[in-house]
């Protein structure tokens, strides 16, 4: 019998992953979006299945709709991806992240329960953010959150949420704690394609410098298709649990400066401390990143650097991209896309 998916957040980078590798192992699969004038679809486009998934309209914040879908589309598995995802924004929308990151959770698992639909499993997307001011290093499912920003603050909600009905209720839940994950298809609002794209388009002539914030903030970075993999493995043990995902590397935002700047051919060299830090082309003497304050955290969290042992031992996973490969990859598509006009947001 074909298996059934229900993806919320899946025209996003990992539910267009998560949609291909599904459908290759011959699930039906769901999207679940909100209802609006025009669907972005372009990650699925990119990644050839947007005419394989079935689209329902869904709200995460409104109740009577995620029960209906539930009953219409009777998953087997249904992968929580949907949030308001970015860090920064979230300062700024404190209010509507709880809401959609944590509160939303409990709609969609309360809806499971009172459905009866306990034996649906379900996949929660928990985040490293959820450490933020990290008590130790590396950090690993037993180490102690301590959230940095309404985002890591909502998604720890939405964690611990679903660890509380798992216990109690006897739900296959699983939450996979994931660490950065980027990929040609992340959103440009990320630093990561935020640099991959704008040195592109500084190579093509389209751009002069690219501003960004703490250059020595460190991050686990791993290939969201590795991770995608782990989200499924979880969901078909016997027992549910919660994982983190990561590559156990830790590299600066600097250091993703110098591998795009190689990948495209155009090496940098640094001058400067501090605010007054910028990467300066040395084929044209120009300055083409350079240090912006407005991109600066009001809490900013220094560094993360995930342990999956775990995940390795239990489920069998490990990444299979390394940085160098990813940021290569990343710069690589940007170059093209933007030489033959290709770009999409």
């Amino acid at each position: 019998m074909t298996k059934r998916a229900l993806i919320t957040g899946i025209t996003g980078q990992d539910g267009a992953y998560l949609s291909r590798l599904l459908l290759d192992k011959g699930y039906e699969v769901f999207g679940a979006v909100r209802r609006t004038a025009s669907l972005n679809k372009w990650r699925l486009v990119e990644m050839g299945v947007d005419q394989d998934v079935k689209f329902v309209e869904f709200d995460l914040l409104e109740f009577s709709n995620i029960l209906r879908v539930i009953d219409r589309v009777k998953p087997d598995e249904l992968y929580n991806l949907a949030a308001q995802s970015f860090v920064g924004t979230s300062f700024d929308q404190p209010i509507y992240t709880g809401n959609v990151d944590g509160i939303a959770v409990t709609m969609i698992l309360e809806a499971l329960r009172t459905s009866g639909n306990n034996d649906v499993r379900f996949y929660q997307a928990s985040t490293s953010e959820m450490f933020g001011k990290v008590a130790a290093i590396p950090q690993c499912e037993t180490t102690p959150f301590h959230p940095r920003s309404p985002y890591g603050v909502a998604k720890l909600y939405g964690h611990w949420i679903t660890v509380n009905y798992r216990e109690s209720y006897g739900m296959h839940a699983s939450s996979g704690i994931l660490f950065n994950h980027e990929s040609p298809v992340r959103g440009t609002e990320f630093v990561t394609r935020k640099i991959t794209v704008g040195m592109a388009r500084i190579k093509h002539g389209l751009a002069g410098e690219i501003h960004l914030g703490n250059l020595d903030a460190k991050r686990d970075w791993g290939f969201a298709g590795d991770y995608v993999e782990g989200m499924w493995q979880m969901l078909q043990q016997h027992t549910p649990d919660d994982y983190v995902l990561a590559t156990g590397e830790m590299h600066t935002v600097q250091e993703f400066v110098d591998q795009t700047a190689e990948a495209l051919g155009m090496p940098v060299e640094w001058e400067g401390e501090g605010l007054h830090k910028r990467a300066v082309d040395r084929k044209t003497g120009r300055a083409i990143v350079v240090v912006d304050p407005a991109f600066f955290r009001p809490a900013e969290v220094e560094l993360l650097l995930g342990d999956p042992t775990k995940a390795a031992t239990k489920l069998g996973w490990r990444r299979k991209v390394a940085f160098t490969d990813l940021v290569t990859m990343m710069a690589h598509q940007d170059d093209r896309r933007i030489g033959d006009g290709t770009l999409r947001y």
